[in-house]
């Protein structure tokens, strides 16, 4: 179980973001400087409890229209080799010392604890308090077995795709938009999906899509 510390981060989570969210072709703002406001996520439990695991939604205000963004990270304790192209940026943390973030997509280990959550096998948990379930948060999946753990990432203008070898590709929506009312999940021509909430500007709570799981074998 992940210990959540009511502590210290510098620079904060936010700030890494600011400067890395442009980075993405994913990101849809323009050249001005990101204005970034934490808007829900959840977290994931690493079994070996070595690795922080956060599903990070934010809403960046600084365009015409406000643009809310999923940001999967992991914190780790030293370097994670070969990663340095996943690398977020570092952060003092006010307990356990230096932090290094990483994009999730690219960290074995949250990939694997993604692939759980489709499978059943792990729950999401509050973003801000320790062992304490997220209920707003539901996956699904196929259950038709566990799911092959060899993917490999790959950003593009629609979000970021998991893919195998042997057919299964994970999408992460990385740009978050509201489910329509009365719509139908899992999203046809998925076999899984997880979806969540967060809060828009106004202050009121939005639903939608995170994630959602093909199988061309299977689908």
């Amino acid at each position: 179980m992940a210990v959540v510390h009511n502590t210290t981060l510098e620079p904060s989570k936010l700030e890494l973001l600011t400067s890395w969210l442009p980075s993405r072709p994913w990101y849809r703002g323009g050249t001005a400087r990101p204005e970034l406001a934490k808007a829900g996520g959840f977290r994931l439990d690493d079994p070996q409890g070595e690795v922080g695991i956060e599903f990070i939604v934010v809403t960046d205000t600084s365009g015409p229209q406000p643009t809310t963004y999923l940001v999967p990270l992991t914190y780790r304790g030293a370097p994670l080799e070969g990663a340095e192209h996943a690398l977020v940026g570092t952060m003092e943390h006010g307990v356990l010392g230096k932090r290094w973030a990483y994009d999730g997509c690219q960290d074995a280990v949250l990939v694997d604890r993604l692939a759980a959550l489709f499978e059943g096998r792990a729950q999401a948990q509050d973003q801000n308090r320790s062992d304490v379930p997220d209920r707003e948060v539901v996956a699904s999946g196929s259950g038709d077995g566990p799911l092959p753990r060899d993917f490999t990432a790959a950003d593009d203008q629609e979000g970021t795709a998991l893919t195998t070898p042997q057919g299964t590709t994970l999408r992460l929506h990385r740009v978050l938009q509201p489910a329509p009312a009365g719509a139908t999940l899992p999203p046809r021509g998925t076999i899984g999906h997880v979806t969540g909430s967060w809060r828009t500007p106004d202050g009121t709570r939005a639903q939608g899509v995170f994630a959602v799981l093909h199988d061309v074998g299977r689908a």
